[in-house]
């Protein structure tokens, strides 16, 4: 037959009872021109309530309705477009929302992108919530509502906001359901390019979209199942499925009349005809003549019984309430009084149940004569104008490894075979490490942990990115995204800024720098912030803690502003605090020498106020370290007469007693000017081997002549100077 038109689709209807194949094309005009037709009834049960049990069996029916349309086309037909019914459907509603990160025009990648979000939603859904679920594969979704914001909108593309979001419907079908179907046709040689649903390829001949602002349903009831659609304010809002259908009947008749399948399916289609009795053989091979009100009498109950199924589940989808309408299609629901029977248990005017079938099939044009626009064929139409619509192919392609077949919506990316094979999408972002929150000073902080590297992703070879399009026997790998190095702080680190504070210890300054609390508690050394920390520079110390940090023992009461006090009391800034020091009675005198000399050298210019700063935040950064009961600790006696005298000639050259030396610091040799008496702080002006400010470890070793000692201690020159951290 020559169509004069290329692009052939052709589209099978695998039903429980029967295989419906049709040919054809549509029209610029969007008419579909349907130029061969062929029906194949299954020999043997080769398929019950859907499902596909006899694969060979099935594939031969299908092999025969390819034979015959090629024949009757003049065409070789390799492509096929099917549709599975709803067996053991499973729906999940959800409600996705998309963040653009800021302002934006949105297109339809953002648009496809936010789709895909709400179809992994439902589908972890449904894993969550089914035994099972992993096994259930997505054969399509419809939007129901999209939102710019919170405002909902009916079309997205081309308006501009900072969030968008959909409430999505989306449908799942085990495994082996759709498994059955792709071996059934590959075996009779045909490759699918097209899978739907049943009732959406139904509805989208017997309910056009101007009709789905109105609150309908529709039933396809087949041999072995009635599935179900409802609409309202136009969208497609649920799906369902009754494993019953025609066969019910049909088995009912069997039983009351002992004949075999086949016999009591000719049986039931006779109700339909205009015929007064009905003749058959039964089992035993006695042929017989029945009145057809006897064997409507037969289905009666099984049509209520089903009626009442369908009544509920419509009720179920619908919200607990009746549509307003209710229109049937498919063989099963032709038989006389079943659309009164579901309109009574609707409750609903049985003028509002009808069968769809010459009135929805209008723009479908039949070349073949003698083709009664019949609602058997509303599905099988439906199948080949689904392709138009969306091409929703599977397609196979290898992911990481594994081979994975794929629901084909026509832009198939990286994405979604990542989706596919349960690959977490956050793991193909960088994932910046975990951040500490912490309060300092009554002030919130957040330190952001270390970015992590990107997922690597190639396609064939080729480095890609999520956004890659994927078509079929494409080999995707996805080397997931690594997270970052975790926020580290050190309580150490804020004490680098912190102010000092000042005390009056026995009639001396004494300058300390402020502890560091954590969650009310001195800070231990070493210590890294936690979240949640509150930390804070205390404005006091206890009277015990700042003998401590002085490193000198009271032999007697301590008095704070003259008040006998305990070594837990507090010590607040220029409080006065007097006690009686156990051993060397100049250990004071010493602290409070070094306290005047770095006031006095802050006096002589810019340059002496950061040596002053160094040196008093140096004595009290490291109370552990420091100790002002080592101040005499840095050599012996003879060593000090020595280094005395071998100055003796250099003090003498100079004006009142101000003079140079030089000292070796870590085998360098630092000289030093402008004073009459030099101590080991002086060092850090001129010395940058050794950064107080930045501690290269948890403890300074300083040394001078090979003995331990501190910053205060005199100098002098060719002294043996060591400083290092440890």
């Amino acid at each position: 037959m020559d169509t004069g038109k290329e692009n052939l689709i052709f589209g099978l209807d695998i039903g429980t009872r029967s295989v419906v194949g049709t040919v054809g094309y549509r029209t610029s005009a969007r008419e579909f021109v349907a130029i061969a037709q062929s029906v194949r009834f299954h020999e043997t049960r080769a398929m019950l309530d859907g499902q596909i049990h006899d694969i060979g069996a099935v594939a031969a029916t299908i092999g025969e309705v390819k034979r015959e349309l090629e024949t009757k086309t003049g065409t070789k037909l390799t492509g096929v477009c099917i549709a599975a019914a709803g067996r053991v459907l499973k729906t999940r509603q959800v409600r996705i929302d998309y963040d653009l990160e800021g302002e934006a025009v949105i297109d339809n990648g953002m648009i496809h992108t936010m789709e895909l979000m709400g179809v992994e939603k439902a589908s972890d859904m449904l894993r969550r919530e089914e035994k099972g679920g992993g096994n259930y594969f997505c054969v399509g979704f419809s939007v129901t509502k999209y939102y710019l914001g919170d405002v909902a909108i009916m079309n997205l593309e081309g308006h501009k906001g900072t969030a968008i979001g959909a409430d999505l419907l989306a449908t799942f079908l085990p495994r082996d359901v759709t498994d059955g179907l792709y071996a059934a046709t590959d075996r009779a040689g045909l490759e699918v390019i097209n899978l739907t649903l049943e009732p959406i390829a139904a509805i989208n001949i017997a309910i056009p979209q101007k009709f789905r602002l109105l609150n309908l349903a529709l039933v396809d009831v087949g041999a072995g199942t009635s599935d179900i659609c409802i609409t309202s304010e136009g969208s497609v809002t649920a799906y369902g499925m009754i494993p019953k259908a025609g066969d019910f009947f049909t088995e009912a008749i069997m039983q009351k009349y002992l004949v075999e399948f086949s016999v009591a399916e000719s049986m039931k289609i006779g109700l339909s005809g205009k015929r007064k009795k009905i003749t058959y053989k039964d089992i035993i091979g006695t042929k017989k003549s029945v009145a057809v009100e006897e064997v409507m009498a037969s289905v009666t109950e099984p049509m209520k019984e089903l009626a009442r199924m369908i009544a509920d589940k419509v009720k179920e989808l619908n919200g607990g309430k009746s549509p307003s309408a209710v229109f049937f299609v498919g063989g099963g629901g032709k038989i006389p009084g079943f659309t009164d029977m579901i309109a009574s248990a609707l409750k609903i005017s049985p003028e509002r149940v009808t069968l769809r079938g010459a009135e929805v099939l209008g723009e479908v044009r039949f070349v073949e004569e003698n083709i009664k626009k019949d609602p058997m064929l509303v599905t099988p139409i439906g199948i080949c104008l689904n392709y138009y619509e969306q091409n929703n192919n599977f397609i196979f392609a290898r992911v990481n490894g594994e081979l994975l077949r794929l629901y084909d919506n026509g832009h198939l990316t990286v994405m979604d075979a990542a989706m596919g094979i349960g690959i977490d999408t956050t793991s193909l972002f960088p994932r910046r490490g975990d951040g500490v929150s912490f309060t300092f000073n009554g002030k919130s902080r957040l330190v952001r942990g270390e970015a992590g590297e990107g997922a690597v992703i190639k396609v064939n070879g080729q480095l890609g990115a999520i956004s890659t399009p994927i078509v079929r026997g494409d080999e995707v790998v996805i080397t997931p995204s690594t997270k970052g190095e975790a926020a580290s702080v050190s309580v150490e680190s804020l004490a680098e800024g912190a102010r000092s504070i000042c005390f009056n210890v026995n009639g001396h300054k004494v300058t300390a720098p402020r502890l560091l609390l954590v969650n009310g508690r001195e800070a231990e050394p070493d210590m890294f912030v936690q979240n949640g920390d509150n930390i804070e520079e205390a404005d006091y110390y206890t009277a015990g803690r700042l003998l401590e940090y002085m490193d000198v023992e009271a032999g007697g009461t301590i008095s704070i502003n003259n008040i006998p006090a305990l070594p837990s009391d507090r010590v607040y800034e220029n409080f006065t605090i007097d006690f009686e020091i156990v051993g060397d009675d100049t250990l004071l005198d010493n602290h409070n020498e070094m306290v005047q000399d770095v006031s006095d050298v802050s006096t002589n210019g810019e340059e002496s106020d950061t040596a002053g700063a160094k040196s008093s935040a140096e004595y009290g950064a490291k109370p552990a370290q420091q100790s002002i009961a080592g101040a005499g600790s840095g050599g012996s006696e003879t060593d000090k007469n020595d280094r005395q005298s071998g100055e003796a000639n250099v003090k003498a050259a100079g004006p009142a007693g101000i003079h140079s030396i030089t000292v070796i610091v870590n085998g360098m040799p630092v000289a030093l000017n402008g004073k009459d008496l030099y101590r080991l702080v002086d060092v850090l002006d001129v010395y940058p081997g050794f950064d107080t400010r930045n501690p290269k470890g948890d403890r300074a070793v300083i040394r001078i002549n090979g003995a331990d000692s501190d910053f205060i201690h005199e100098i002098y020159g060719g002294d043996q100077i060591e400083l290092r951290w440890e």
